[in-house]
């Protein structure tokens, strides 16, 4: 898998969350939990809506549709509340040696 280069690590501190550009059709938003770092496709898949853009709660490990208010477990993309009830993708995340943030994405 391709390696999408975020930002520098110091650039995404805990309770934060950094939207980036994965290809014409995929954005992803990828969040600093307690230190924990996850990534999340930016699609509500109620209604194709982005999704983090949104609120969110790194203590209950979840994101928050702006549009409807549907929940989504950080950690694993789980739909947790209506009106979503199907995942939204994730994508392995983590700090480089050289202190970046990256995501692995799927080849285009």
């Amino acid at each position: 898998m391709p390696e999408l280069e975020v930002c520098a690590g110091a650039e995404l501190p805990p309770g934060t969350v950094r939207i980036v550009e994965a290809g014409p059709s995929l954005s992803i938003g990828v969040y600093n939990c307690g230190g924990g770092l996850y990534a999340l496709e930016d699609r509500c898949t109620h209604d194709d809506g982005p999704l983090c853009e949104g609120d969110f709660d790194c203590d209950e490990g979840v994101a928050i549709c702006p549009r409807h208010g549907a929940r989504f477990e950080i950690a694993t993309g789980r739909a947790l509340t209506l009106p979503a009830y199907i995942p939204v993708a994730t994508f392995p995340v983590r700090l480089r040696d050289d202190g970046v943030v990256v995501v692995d994405v799927p080849a285009s």
